[in-house]
């Protein structure tokens, strides 16, 4: 997609999910628990999606690849090795800022 409002209703449809490695892209995808295919766009400077995708495939909750290998990522990939992604947990970071700024 170009722009769209929201993929709410795309991701909840979805058997499988193929995105850049844009962070809130890949955590809305996983937090659904869609399998995710995360495509590394190797031309961005300073490529913060890089650092994000490989450490998401390492602890293996995503398949990584780039443009040039997707389609034999695609056939050889085995998604039943995903590991589900840890839910959010807000509480501990509110303690955190509460205790950063003093609050405790």
């Amino acid at each position: 997609f170009r722009f769209k409002d929201s993929l709410a209703e795309d991701l909840r449809g979805a058997d499988l999910v193929i995105s850049h490695a844009g962070a809130g892209s890949c955590l809305e995808a996983l937090e659904k628990g869609k399998p995710l295919v995360v495509v590394i766009n190797e031309k961005l400077m300073n490529n913060h999606q890089l650092e994000l995708a490989k450490q998401l495939h390492r602890d293996g909750h995503v398949v990584c690849c780039n443009c040039s290998t997707l389609v034999e990522t695609l056939q050889s990939m085995d998604l039943t090795a995903l590991k589900p992604f840890p839910p959010g947990q807000p509480e501990k970071f509110a303690l955190f800022l509460d205790k950063v700024v003093g609050f405790q």
